[in-house]
């Protein structure tokens, strides 16, 4: 009398397990730095109009983070990074797709603040008391700022004047910034378009800091996922670019 009851709960565990596998399947993690949130936010919802039954999952933060978050098993598709040298280490831990690593972006790294007249080159920041800026290790726009400091001769006397206030990522800087809870904050060009109250003070000469680069790539779990390839292939499309040219950044050369 008990095997149509013990038929109906197999039967209701294997659907559940099958639409458990579906949802899963239909799952996209991609893993971006924090300055590419609201570019690929948008990227996202556009690329869902055609792909209704898929659902894309973002991982932000910086991306020293997350590249060693992949490296310890973190679950990630797609990989967007504002700094060559972390996915070349994800590369070299043989975690990423290398047949897939594209240039997707550039941007510029520049100096904002409540407006302030006497601040309007690099030099002039050493008369201020608070910087933020993103901790160097892990935050490629504070890696940036740090090389830029530090190749116009002012980085020692900034972090021995204890004037150094790190964020754990750019968008963070730029809020102590906004807020004026700083005098200033280095971020990238397309995050200070974001600022309510602070504006760019000066944009960073270009010789003094590496050309800021996104990279993107599959990831090696990603490769094997048909929707993730879709959305890669759509993210380095003409479409998503008019999307990333919007928010500020510019077409990789």
């Amino acid at each position: 009398m008990q095997r149509p009851k013990t038929l109906i709960a197999t039967l209701a565990a294997a659907i559940l397990l099958t639409a458990s596998f579906l949802q899963a399947a239909s799952e996209i993690r991609i893993s971006l730095a924090a300055s590419m949130t609201d570019a690929v936010k948008e990227s996202a919802a556009l690329f869902s109009v055609s792909e209704k039954d898929v659902r894309i999952v973002p991982n932000v933060g910086p991306s020293g983070s997350l590249a060693k978050q992949i490296a310890e098993g973190a679950p990630a598709d797609l990989f967007i990074s504002a700094n060559q040298k972390w996915m070349t280490w994800l590369r070299d831990q043989e975690m990423i797709d290398p047949a897939s690593e594209k240039i997707l972006a550039t941007n510029t790294l520049v100096f904002v603040g409540i407006r302030n007249p006497a601040i309007t080159r690099l030099s002039d920041i050493t008369e201020l008391n608070q910087i933020a800026i993103g901790s160097p290790r892990n935050v490629p726009a504070g890696e940036y700022a740090a090389q830029a400091m530090e190749r116009a001769g002012i980085f020692k006397q900034m972090e021995e004047g204890r004037k150094l206030v790190m964020a754990k990522d750019v968008r963070q800087a730029l809020v102590y910034a906004d807020r004026g809870e700083v005098d200033g904050a280095f971020v990238y060009k397309t995050d200070a378009l974001m600022a309510t109250q602070a504006v760019i003070l000066f944009e960073v000469p270009q010789e003094l800091y590496e050309t800021v680069t996104y990279s993107i790539a599959l990831t090696t779990e990603g490769a094997g996922n048909e929707q993730a390839r879709a959305f890669f292939d759509f993210l380095t499309g003409p479409e998503a670019l008019e999307i990333l040219v919007k928010y500020g950044f510019s077409s990789p050369k």
